[in-house]
C-alpha cells in the first residue's frame, strides 16, 4: 500500500531537523534512549487496522493512556522531553514522539529510520490491552501485532528493539537487562537468545517464544549471524510501526 504523505511548510520541516540535534544531546547526556524508544513504540503500537483507531497521534501524553499498565513508568519519558518539545510549539506531539523514537535508534548506533513529518494530533485514546504482554507466547505476538497490520518479520525485528534497556520490578514485574550493553543497538539480543539464559540477563516467556516458533526461530538465527540484515528489517518494521494509520493512501 502506498504513503501519500502531507506537505507540511518549510518552517515545519525546519523545527523538525533542529528538534532532532537538541533530542540527540538530550539523549545522549541523559542516556534515556531505552525508555524514549518504549515510548514511541507504545505510542504507535495502539492502532488497530480494521477500526482505524489508536496509533501515533500523540495521545499517550493524556493521564487516561499513561495509566494503561502497559505504560507503567514511560510519564518519565513524557517529562525528560517537555523542555524539549516547549522549544518547537510548531511540531505536533505525534511527530514529536515517533522522531525521538527514531533518534533513539540512531544515537545507540542502530541504523538511520526515514521520517515522514505531518502527523496530527489526537484526542482520544485508544483503549488499554492493545500493547503485547511479555508473559505471553507467538500466538499473543500474532494477534496483538496482527491488529496493527504487521508481519512475522516485523514481529521479530521489533523485538531486537529490546537490544536497548532493561525491564524495572516497579513497573513491569520484571527486573534485568536482555544484553551486556543495554546502551548500545546491536544484534546482541538475538545472540543471547540463542545461547540460553544467563545470570544477570533476563529473557520472557515473549522472548523465548520467537526461539519455539518455527516461522520466528529462523528469522532469530539469521539476525543473530548477520546484523546488517537485522538493521535492514529493523528500519523497515521500525518506520512501518511509526506511521501505522499516518498517510495512508
Amino acid at each position: 500500500m502506498g504513503k501519500s504523505y502531507p506537505k507540511v511548510s518549510e518552517e515545519y520541516q525546519k523545527a523538525v531537523e533542529k528538534c532532532k540535534k537538541k533530542l540527540r544531546g538530550l539523549i545522549a547526556e541523559k542516556k534515556c534512549a531505552p525508555i524514549i524508544l518504549r515510548l514511541a513504540w507504545h505510542s504507535a503500537g495502539t492502532f488497530d487496522v480494521k477500526t482505524k483507531t489508536g496509533g501515533p497521534f500523540g495521545t499517550i501524553r493524556h493521564p487516561a493512556e499513561l495509566a494503561h499498565e502497559a505504560n507503567n513508568g514511560l510519564d518519565i519519558a513524557i517529562k525528560l522531553l517537555e523542555p524539549i518539545k516547549e522549544k518547537f510549539p510548531i511540531l505536533s506531539y505525534a511527530d514529536f514522539y515517533q522522531l525521538a523514537g527514531v533518534v533513539a535508534v540512531e544515537v545507540t548506533g542502530g541504523p538511520e529510520i526515514p521520517f515522514h513529518p505531518g502527523r496530527p494530533d489526537k484526542q482520544e485514546p485508544p483503549p488499554e490491552g492493545r500493547l503485547p504482554n511479555a508473559t505471553k507466547g507467538s500466538d499473543h505476538l500474532r494477534d496483538v501485532f496482527g491488529h496493527m497490520g504487521l508481519s512475522d518479520q516485523d514481529i521479530v525485528a521489533l523485538s531486537g528493539g529490546h537490544t536497548l534497556g532493561r525491564c524495572h520490578k516497579e513497573r513491569s514485574g520484571f527486573e534485568g537487562p536482555w544484553t551486556n550493553n543495554p546502551l548500545i543497538f546491536d544484534n546482541s539480543y538475538f545472540k543471547e537468545l540463542l545461547s540460553g539464559e544467563k545470570e544477570g540477563l533476563i529473557q520472557l516467556s515473549s522472548d523465548k517464544a520467537l526461539l519455539e516458533d518455527p516461522v520466528f526461530r529462523p528469522l532469530v538465527e539469521k539476525y543473530a549471524q548477520d546484523e546488517d540484515a537485522f538493521f535492514s528489517d529493523y528500519a523497515e518494521a521500525h518506520l512501518k510501526l511509526s506511521e501505522l494509520g499516518f498517510a495512508d493512501a
